[in-house]
């Protein structure tokens, strides 16, 4: 059984015991949650979309950790205007495991 959840403005695929890095929520490590707003639910050859939603879908997922993702370098350069600048970016994460998923 697999589903299609939106968070953080994103939409991922997920199934079940899946890990699955998403934008920070906030929750506790080991706490329970569940992401109400599925878009599609999928089992074999039987697949229910939404329109938006599924009706009385639900995905929970336990919260395994909290981190930063990698650096991302941005750099911006003009060449013979002596302009050079570097900037960098680590975006935060929270890290889920796929419980369940009703719908």
């Amino acid at each position: 059984m697999y589903a299609v959840i939106k968070t953080g403005g994103k939409q991922y695929r997920v199934a079940d015991g899946e890990y699955l890095k998403i934008e920070t929520l906030v929750a506790d490590v080991g706490a329970t949650v569940s992401f109400d707003q599925v878009l599609l639910v999928g089992e074999g050859e039987s697949v229910n979309v939404g329109a938006p939603l599924v009706v009385g879908g639900v995905v929970t997922a336990e919260v395994l950790r909290h981190g930063r993702g990698d650096k991302i370098r941005i750099i911006k350069h003009r060449r013979r205007k002596h302009y050079h600048k570097e900037q960098g970016h680590r975006q935060n994460f929270t890290e889920v495991k796929i419980t369940s998923i009703s719908g």
